[in-house]
């Protein structure tokens, strides 16, 4: 696959005007939030392949790499939003419902309302939008590759952050995935608010 604007093309051809990229990231992990990110650039930027050379999926990218480029789409982007649901609305209402209205969330934030969507898997029926859902939307859309990586230097930092109030778990190292790091902190500690007790792996951990 190669990364383009052709997704947003197709969007433009049915009359939006304003395209937003959505992606999230978190989904499966066993601790922390699920976030996710919409971007928006400008048509003429999106035109040129210049302009947002580098950008990529995140998980090509280094954490350094990321936290670059964040801050390069963050100056070139004619919109972000941001949509953040916590580990305990994701064990009320389960991950699928959760990482869909963070993405809702996101686009609702932005600026301006996006008249079409590029997004990573999930559909929005939910916004009356014209919208493209493709896998691997992030390996494919400039736009939904750029909203990856702002959900994932989003969502590190807040780990980050995690981290420093509380570093027996070593949030900053393995971000809430299921590390075998993460499996000896649970055993050790027990799980925290952070910790999504309705996941499976987490049974063995919870009272």
């Amino acid at each position: 696959m190669t990364i383009g604007i052709y997704e947003e093309q197709q969007l433009w051809n049915q009359g939006a005007q304003l395209v937003a990229g959505v992606d999230e990231v978190g989904r499966g992990c066993w601790a922390g939030p699920v976030v996710a990110a919409a971007v928006m650039f400008p048509q003429h930027l999106l035109s040129d392949p210049s302009a947002l050379a580098g950008i990529n999926d995140s998980k090509t990218l280094s954490a350094e790499a990321r936290q670059a480029m964040a801050l390069r789409i963050r100056q070139l982007a004619s919109g972000i939003g941001l949509g953040v649901v916590s580990a305990h609305l994701i064990d009320l209402f389960g991950i699928a419902v959760a990482t869909k209205w963070a993405m809702m969330h996101a686009v609702l934030s932005l600026p301006a309302l996006p008249d079409g969507l590029v997004i990573d898997w999930v559909k929005l029926p939910e916004l009356p939008l014209l919208q493209r859902s493709l896998p691997k939307g992030d390996a494919v859309s400039i736009s939904v590759a750029a909203a990856s990586i702002v959900a994932k230097v989003y969502r590190d930092n807040l780990m980050h952050e995690y981290d420093q109030r509380d570093a027996r778990y070593g949030w900053a190292a393995h971000k809430g995935y299921g590390t075998a790091q993460h499996q000896q902190a649970l055993a050790a500690h027990g799980p925290t608010q952070l910790h999504r007790r309705s996941f499976k792996p987490l049974a063995a951990f919870v009272d």
